[in-house]
């Protein structure tokens, strides 16, 4: 049941669970994060093959992104915007979470999706492209679970707060585990290196969130989402390099 509410959760793709049963599943779900993010790379993977006999590279590389965009309803990006609106624009912590729960759009956070989605596009154009699809994905969505496990949550409710109350060491611990054996299979110790450098980084961006929000949210969470597959992808290019 965890799989599936997590399935509906990070993707568009149908399951066989009502909607009252994934709420009660959403704590069980954590755990399966990375493996839903691996399931995202290989379709993503698979368009690549598919698409690459008709079409430029670079083509191929944004309808990827689209088609991510695409597959997770664009919950994330939406995220990143909102986050973007509330944690720069307000001035006080109260100020920001109501700029976050406000359904418009500000300037912030058009320009912070704008800059997010070039940065991804460039990066995906210059990294190894079999790691880069299956690891972007995989160890952002671990990444997620992460944060939900080590930062506070930022409201009394909201969707978040059932991921924060299910947040606990075994399913983090698992969570991990998955994202480790996809990381070394594919870059061998560097795959150490990534993960330790990626959290490092998201450690640092979800703390600076929480000095602006007492908390994380369900939108940071979003942000910290395609900010990590951005760092993913910089990461793997930088490890081509030293390899």
């Amino acid at each position: 049941m965890g799989f599936w509410a997590a399935l509906q959760f990070l993707t568009i793709f149908p399951t066989p669970l009502r909607h009252e049963v994934v709420t009660k599943a959403s704590a069980q779900s954590l755990t399966y994060f990375p493996l839903v993010g691996l399931i995202l790379g290989a379709i993503l993977l698979g368009l690549h093959y598919g698409l690459i006999l008709v079409l430029p590279a670079s083509v191929v590389n944004a309808l990827l992104i689209i088609a991510l965009v695409i597959l997770t309803g664009a919950h994330h990006l939406d995220g990143l915007i909102d986050t973007c609106d509330g944690v720069i624009a307000g001035k006080s912590k109260e100020e920001r979470l109501a700029i976050m729960s406000d359904s418009q759009v500000g300037a912030f956070g058009i320009v912070g999706a704008f800059l997010l989605l070039l940065l991804k596009y460039v990066s995906l154009c210059s990294a190894p492209i079999l790691p880069a699809l299956l690891l972007m994905p995989t160890l952002s969505r671990w990444a997620i679970v992460g944060t939900i496990f080590t930062f506070p949550y930022a409201k009394s409710s909201g969707m978040g707060a059932a991921f924060k109350q299910g947040a606990n060491w075994q399913r983090l611990t698992i969570a991990t585990v998955i994202a480790l054996i996809v990381a070394v299979v594919l870059l061998k110790w560097w795959g150490l290196v990534l993960i330790a450098a990626l959290w490092l980084i998201v450690f640092g961006i979800a703390s600076y969130f929480r000095s602006r929000l007492g908390g994380l949210t369900g939108d940071n969470y979003g942000a910290i989402n395609e900010l990590a597959e951005v760092l993913v992808l910089l990461l793997v290019i930088l490890i081509g390099r030293l390899q």
